[in-house]
């Protein structure tokens, strides 16, 4: 049997009722909470959330005023955007053999008195035992299957070596430009133990780290600004550094009263189920951007070194987004206002969304008549060199319906 849509709709309309019951008074909330932020001084902010460190929530640490709005300056004359998005297909046990397929596309877009436009894409299969397992060098019974979570971070690791390459392989003139990937700087999968450590010296300490070193070397030559746009963003780090600025409370009464989420007393509570990007939404013009954070995850703390994620919020015209750059593009004043400029440019020609972000996702997207299709290739040329091509009944099952 479907879904009862006639069930379904009772209950979003009951929640949907709730929620505009609730909705006026989360506006003064948030409306106080901001006039709140915006009474600390700079140097009471920088201080509070430099300390927060054995607070139970994650909070950024303030390089600037604690909230602000900053203008775009103008674009240069002459400037280029560069992209890499990526997709793939996971290894599937139904198929007949362990596979999977990463589709990395681009774009080099050239604005200025020699407007340019160019685009690519690169599939790239994975078959051998060496590509679908990780291995631990010093101990070879250790090993972890790529797949899952694990395969979505190292499709992230493999776009960033990919844009390197496109930008080392660019011309080497004097043009600004923006290396621009979609989604986050911080390998968020890999904090905690959720893998051994041999999976993050792996991946971060060979491939990503050296990748962003690439850059930052190539940028030392010639004006290179990378950065890493964050549509929609989910993240409260703003707001737990309000929540830490405002919090008369030791680290021992906080640990005790709050937790990762929610504080359980007065004032704290204020910042309680406010995304960062709401709290800018009210503060940024369109075009504008806020001031400068760090971010705290203690991925980022532990194993970047000097390449530490900085980010700031923009006001894209259509929404509020993060932009995540790394420490050699933050704490060059003159690179963050050109990356700032060229982003929000991309996000005028995007309609509120950067352009060239567009275009590698349209050159790297494997939509499901591509995915049908890869299977279909897969079983006809097992078959075409007279192998076997079994799958499961369960899969059998799918695309023969019983009625």
């Amino acid at each position: 049997m479907s879904l009862d849509l006639g069930k379904t709709i009772l209950q979003l309309d009951r929640a949907s009722q709730n929620f505009r019951n609730t909705y006026s008074d989360r506006q003064t909330r948030l409306a106080l909470l901001i006039e709140q932020a915006g009474d600390i001084s700079p140097e009471t902010a920088q201080e509070k959330t430099t300390t927060v460190g054995n607070r139970p929530y994650m909070a950024a640490q303030v390089q600037g005023s604690l909230v602000g709005s900053i203008p775009p300056s103008s674009p240069p004359d002459n400037w280029r955007t560069i992209s890499v998005d990526g997709s793939h297909i996971d290894v599937d046990r139904h198929l007949p053999i362990p596979c999977y397929l990463v589709n990395l596309g681009g774009c080099v877009l050239t604005y200025g008195s020699q407007p340019d436009a160019v685009f690519f894409n690169q599939p790239q299969l994975a078959a051998e035992p060496g590509d679908l397992y990780l291995i631990d060098q010093v101990s070879a019974n250790n090993e972890i299957a790529v797949t899952g979570q694990l395969l979505g971070i190292l499709r992230t690791v493999q776009e960033l070596e990919h844009l390197v390459k496109v930008v080392e392989d660019s011309s080497s003139d004097d043009i600004p430009t923006l290396a621009l990937i979609d989604g986050t700087l911080v390998l968020w999968g890999l904090s905690g133990e959720g893998y051994p450590s041999f999976v993050r010296k792996y991946v971060l300490h060979e491939r990503f780290l050296p990748a962003l070193e690439r850059l930052r070397e190539l940028a030392e030559q010639r004006p290179v600004i990378l950065a890493a746009y964050v549509s929609l963003p989910r993240t409260t780090e703003v707001a737990n550094a309000i929540r830490s600025c405002i919090c008369p409370y030791s680290n021992q009464q906080c640990q005790e009263f709050c937790n990762n989420r929610r504080a359980a007393q007065s004032p704290c509570n204020a910042t309680n189920g406010f995304w960062d990007r709401e709290i800018f939404r009210e503060l940024l013009d369109p075009g504008h951007c806020s001031g400068l954070y760090r971010t705290n995850p203690a991925a980022a703390q532990e194993y970047y070194g000097e390449q530490q994620v900085y980010f700031y919020y923009l006001n894209s015209g259509e929404e509020i987004a993060r932009v995540e750059i790394p420490q050699w593009v933050a704490s060059n004043q003159e690179m963050l206002a050109l990356g700032h400029s060229m982003i929000v440019e991309q996000c005028r020609k995007g309609q509120g969304y950067p352009v060239a972000i567009s275009e590698a996702h349209e050159q790297a997207v494997i939509n499901g008549l591509d995915r049908q299709l890869f299977k279909q290739m897969l079983i006809e040329t097992l078959e075409h060199h007279g192998l076997p091509t079994y799958t499961s009944e369960k899969e059998r099952s799918k695309s023969l319906p019983w009625l």
